[in-house]
């Protein structure tokens, strides 16, 4: 599940992602997701930081991608954030039991650990590419034509 703080920097870097060339400022960012612009800031920081994104100063200034889409992956978002619970790391194992264990709680035990790996690999796999095409469909699904992007 993603928090709020990564939500937020997720949403930021979209609009960062529809227009790849051109710099967009923390209160421009701010206003298209009605947030407060010092909280903005922060997530943009991280991300920057991070090598996320770019800036630059002055009147033409503000942040823009520092690499392509698809070199962007949700796992590296949510690094640079580093927020305890949007962890892309391994949550660490229960210590092993002493003893024999039942069969159930083995066969949990080893549900826990396959899920844990499929969620880093997803976090891995997934990129800003994938979510801008997503948004790209579920916008053209809202227009006139009412179609959806296939791909």
């Amino acid at each position: 599940m993603l928090s709020k703080q990564a939500s937020h920097a997720l949403k930021a870097l979209l609009l960062l992602a529809a227009d790849p060339q051109t710099w967009q400022s923390t209160p421009t960012l701010a206003r298209a997701q009605d947030l407060p612009e010092p909280m903005l800031e922060q997530l943009l920081l991280r991300l920057r930081r991070a090598g996320l994104l770019v800036a630059r100063r002055g009147r033409l200034g503000g942040y823009r991608l520092a690499r392509a889409t698809g070199q962007i992956s949700l796992a590296a978002v949510l690094e640079a954030l580093q927020e305890p619970d949007s962890a892309v790391s391994p949550i660490s194992p229960n210590p092993e039991p002493s003893g024999p264990q039942p069969a159930a709680e083995q066969v949990t035990r080893a549900l826990e650990q396959r899920l844990e790996r499929a969620r880093l690999r997803a976090l891995q796999e997934l990129t800003l590419e994938d979510l801008l095409f997503d948004l790209r469909s579920a916008e053209a699904s809202l227009g006139r034509e009412g179609g959806l992007l296939v791909g």
